[in-house]
């Protein structure tokens, strides 16, 4: 779905409007034809480019309450957060507001060199790695009774993960494997539980991640904790000090076709209803950090920082 920009629409008696509800413009005493509310024909759409963990959180949970709070339209793509930034780069997708799992990724936007696409972010999240299972797989009771590593070696299990050129979640598997290495002992056991790094018995869009696991086709994934809990997946909380975690952030592209939606929704996603929604979607919240020009951010963003989690 390529994002594109949107032109204003004048708009005849009885017309749909643009949220699509029948506007008919009434007669003044004097007979001349009242003009529409202007707060429809104002009305913006704020497009918001994020990792695709965030999926049921964005449009079910924050993108309604924007739209409901603020009367602007919400219109989000989800995908690889590094995937998503390179096709920013190379000017493949257009948006307003970018949304990674990993701070690290807003490099690759920043600078001349890059298109100068960032120069400031916020980290407001975080959500640990977990291993979520299918509960009808034949792989679940020994998920429940046995060391988890020792299960995702069993012949015919099928395991999906992201990829980690792509996506920061398939990066932080790979960490999390090299870690379990050493933590239990166990000499290549990345390998052979992953394969290759790119194999494509396992790796997979992370956008489908979920689905898969659900239908069926998977009997185990890689997720981060907020996919789990967001769609009643039972999930593996892994031993704390090998586990890696998404640590979300949040900008608007320099060049954004609709600045005025885009620092609404920031500040939106930010403030107290976008931080109860975060929480009841099983993230963790983080004190809200700036990184970069503050100067280049919104200015009302600078009270929405000093805010306790």
């Amino acid at each position: 779905m390529q994002i594109t920009g949107e032109s204003a629409t004048v708009m005849s008696p009885c017309k749909r409007s643009v949220f699509g509800w029948p506007v008919c413009l009434g007669l003044l005493a004097a007979g001349i034809w009242a003009s529409a509310a202007p707060a429809a024909s104002a009305a913006q759409t704020v497009n918001v480019l994020y990792a695709g963990s965030l999926v049921n959180l964005m449009e079910h949970g924050i993108g309604p309450a924007f739209e409901r709070a603020t009367g602007e339209r919400f219109q989000g793509y989800a995908g690889g957060s590094t995937g998503l930034a390179n096709q920013i780069k190379g000017k493949l997708r257009a948006g307003d507001v970018f949304i990674s799992a990993n701070p690290a990724v807003n490099a690759r936007l920043t600078g001349a060199a890059n298109g100068s696409w960032v120069s400031w972010y916020v980290s407001f999240a975080g959500s640990p790695l977990v291993i979520g299972y299918a509960a009808s797989s034949r792989f679940a009771a020994d998920l429940k009774s046995k060391p988890w590593y020792l299960v995702l070696m069993e012949p015919g299990i099928r395991i999906g993960r992201t990829d980690p050129k792509l996506d920061p979640k398939g990066a932080l598997t790979l960490q999390l494997l090299q870690r379990a290495e050493t933590f239990y002992g166990a000499p290549n056991l990345a390998r052979r539980v992953l394969g290759a790094d790119d194999n494509p018995a396992q790796v997979l869009p992370e956008e489908t991640l979920v689905g898969r696991l659900q239908s069926g086709l998977l009997d185990v994934g890689f997720f981060y904790s907020t996919e789990t809990h967001d769609s009643g997946i039972p999930a593996l909380a892994l031993p704390a000090s090998i586990t890696p975690q998404a640590h979300y952030t949040v900008t608007i592209l320099h060049h954004a076709p609709h600045r005025a939606a885009a620092d609404r929704f920031v500040a939106f996603l930010l403030g107290p209803r976008g931080r109860r929604l975060l929480r009841e979607h099983g993230l963790a919240l983080e004190k809200p950090a700036l990184t970069g020009a503050a100067g280049d951010a919104p200015r009302d963003l600078r009270s929405l920082l000093d805010q306790p989690n």
